[in-house]
């Protein structure tokens, strides 16, 4: 056993020393640029008659000279989003020219043009016409959302010199340039590929905030001649304020609802932008119709041009995005505890859940007749994906009314909500599989669903972790797949995933058959190990920086969607999950709202973790070691953890007891902040609170809960014998 020696004091009190600093310690790790003004990092490529190639490079020095037909591809190191500039100092000869395009991936790299953001061909190559030395700039028109190699071009006779190549990088316009970098979250563990992998995708998110007026880049979704390179934008107006929160930097440079479910929450972990979010929700409820209809994704506030795809999103609906709609308005007010933004639109959401609930039947389901959903096929009617995603909204929708006061609707939706999970128990379950049928005329049987019955409730305690090991069971080498889209690996339903393995943790197995038992909290932390580290993270074909939207379950650059491969986002924030995943399960840190919240340590097979983040309310923190990182050592198992949460706030502490404890010792303390409660068992008058004496402490189900505590620093030592 391990108790209060001096040496584990001092230890414990190094750890509240340091965890004030903890976003500026671990600022190697964070990927945006300290400056706006970037140079390329290396030479990827040159080819014909090129001088001093890395001349122009940050460590480089002179000119590089283009003679002839020639060209270089620069090589930025990560991914980044921008107008590029470059400076002429001599032109030798008439009718020069110089090509710029782009590419997020080494494996689109072309002088011919950019990868691509239509469904078929790649896009133009960007031309300048030199017609002496000076500097020349791409109009902000064609702002570049998202690359990391940059080709320059020169198909003609003669020579051009040039001193400097440079982009100006337009991701987060509201920071001043050397701010982008001040996180106000932070992750930190024993294990690098978790440290690299958190930090990649809230620079995922970073990039995916553009300005305002650089959006959507579907001009042509039409065009058919693989052939032909097309043309193409980035300047419609997405809000009525300076940034936007858009699904891809490159493409498709919109506010859709779908992603918001994950990268909103990474956004509030990492750098805490409320600014963006509201305005970007503000454009998701303007465009409602009067059937309370919620947009596939945001018209922009002024469209130039004006295009299919435009008008494409004005004629879709989809039942899950509008959804997603109201899930966006939650996280938002669940991070900021806006009550007058929630009040606002709280018509909105009444509107809009009337309307789904229309298209319940006597199933006690919803027929979902609408196809458009996040590119997976069809919906099928009794859709489980569908429904469960409704299930989880009415069940969100009744805590927000409580908080306004707004409870006419609150018996309805209860009821609803518990009919719809009956019936798809009793409709869509497959026992031989232990998962959920897609619907009740395949026997698909669909990732997205399946994930979400466990998110939703509509898969009891016992059999999410029977989905839980039945899912992992069907995993590939690149990540699991998801059936219900063909082929596909998609890091949007694998992020919800890792969250359902962390949930399914937290309750037994009636059923399972994982042969080794392995713990589902480090099942999800081997996926994300997987799939976003050694895959989408390390992959020498990716941007080794931001986080692509999809890929084939052989592990090919190829989303079955899509006519051209070229086509896929390497910077898309519906794959950023990891960010939750481990600020929210691994190191226990849930928010629910109005200064609320529930703390629940899971650190699957870490041995040390560090994590936090700042909201308008105050920091919240937590740190975590295991027996075998302190000092005196418990020899068969335990762990310290503690937590901080803002003054005035209050929660839930729950420990679970490592299956290793044969006999556990629990001891709770505060510090700084005197536990108030009064009449608890095992409590004294500093708010310690001890739990011993037989297996897991006498706690019911392996688990020590402590509600209704206040905000403050709280101490837990868990000892075995």
């Amino acid at each position: 056993m391990f108790g209060r020696s001096s040496a584990a004091i001092a230890v414990f009190s190094l750890l509240w020393s340091i965890h004030h600093v903890q976003a500026t310690q671990y600022s190697e790790y964070i990927l945006a640029p300290k400056e706006r003004v970037l140079a390329p990092v290396s030479v990827h490529r040159a080819n014909g008659s090129v001088s001093n190639a890395a001349g122009v490079t940050e460590s480089g020095s002179g000119n590089i000279v283009f003679s002839s037909v020639s060209a270089v591809t620069f090589d930025y190191s990560k991914n980044i989003g921008g107008l590029v500039s470059f400076v002429v100092d001599q032109v030798s000869g008439p009718g020069q020219f110089i090509g710029i395009s782009y590419s997020e991936s080494s494996m689109w790299i072309t002088p011919d043009g950019s990868d691509a953001t239509q469904n078929t061909a790649i896009d133009e190559t960007l031309w300048f016409e030199i017609t002496g030395p000076g500097n020349y700039t791409v109009d902000e028109k064609h702002d570049r959302g998202g690359f990391r190699y940059l080709n320059i071009y020169h198909n003609t006779t003669g020579n051009i010199s040039l001193s400097e190549v440079t982009t100006y990088y337009t991701a987060m316009p509201h920071y001043a340039g050397d701010a982008m970098g001040n996180y106000t979250g932070y992750f930190h563990s024993n294990d690098e590929k978790l440290n690299r992998v958190w930090y990649a995708a809230a620079y995922t998110c970073q990039l995916c905030t553009i300005p305002s007026t650089h959006g959507n880049s579907l001009v042509d979704l039409a065009a058919t001649d693989p052939d032909v390179p097309t043309f193409w934008y980035s300047n419609s107006t997405l809000t009525n304020g300076i940034s936007a929160l858009v699904d891809g930097a490159k493409r498709d440079k919109l506010i859709w609802p779908g992603d918001f479910s994950i990268s909103v929450p990474g956004v509030f972990l990492s750098t805490n932008d409320a600014v963006t979010i509201k305005l970007s929700l503000d454009q998701l409820f303007a465009d409602q119709k009067p059937t309370g209809q919620l947009p596939y994704y945001a018209q922009p506030v002024l469209a130039i041009p004006q295009n299919d795809f435009l008008e494409f999103g004005r004629t879709v609906w989809s039942f899950t995005y509008h959804l997603y709609s109201i899930l966006g308005l939650n996280i938002y007010y669940t991070y900021t505890s806006d009550l007058a933004y929630l009040q606002e639109n709280w018509n909105r959401v009444e509107l809009a859940l009337n309307y789904s609930l229309s298209f319940i039947d006597e199933t006690g389901l919803a027929n979902v007749t609408a196809s458009a959903d996040w590119l997976r096929v069809g919906m099928g009617g009794h859709n489980i994906e569908a429904n469960s995603i409704l299930a989880y909204t009415l069940d969100t929708a009744i805590i927000l009314a409580q908080k306004l006061n707004q409870t006419a609707h609150v018996s309805k939706w209860t009821n609803t909500s518990s009919t719809i999970k009956s019936a798809a128990n009793a409709l869509l379950w497959d026992s031989a599989s232990n998962l959920y049928f897609d619907n009740e005329t395949t026997t698909l049987h669909p990732q997205d669903g399946n994930v979400w019955s466990i998110l939703s409730g509509v898969a009891s305690s016992s059999r999410a972790r029977d989905v839980s090991t039945a899912l992992v069971n069907r995993w590939t080498p690149y990540g699991p797949p998801a059936p219900e889209a063909g082929v596909t690996v998609s890091p949007f339903i694998s992020s919800f995933e890792l969250q359902a393995h962390f949930i399914a943790a937290t309750t037994p197995s009636t059923n399972s058959t994982n042969s080794n038992n392995t713990n589902p909290a480090t099942l999800a932390l081997d996926l994300i190990r997987l799939m976003w580290a050694d895959f989408m993270l390390d992959d020498p074909r990716m941007t080794n920086s931001t986080f692509n939207e999809g890929y084939s379950v052989t592990g090919a650059l190829s989303y079955p969607a899509y006519a051209d491969d070229a086509r896929i986002s390497h910077a898309h924030g519906w794959s950023t999950g990891p960010i939750i995943a481990l600020t929210n399960y691994v190191a226990g840190l849930h928010i629910l709202g109005d200064g609320k919240w529930n703390v629940r340590p899971q650190p699957g097979d870490l041995e040390s973790i560090e994590a936090g983040f700042k909201i308008a309310e105050g920091k919240y923190w937590a740190e975590y070691r295991s027996a075998n990182t302190t000092t005196p050592r418990s020899a068969t198992g335990g762990f310290v953890y503690e937590f901080g949460t803002p003054e005035g706030t209050s929660g839930l502490l729950t420990i679970d007891i490592p299956t290793s404890c044969a006999d556990a010792r629990v001891e709770v303390s505060s510090k700084g902040t005197k536990d108030k409660r009064h009449g608890k068992s095992g409590s004294d008058d500093s708010g310690r609170h001890v739990y011993g004496g037989g297996h897991h402490g006498g706690a019911a189900n392996g688990t020590i809960v402590l509600d209704n505590l206040e905000g403050g620093e709280y101490v837990v030592h868990v000892s075995c014998s």
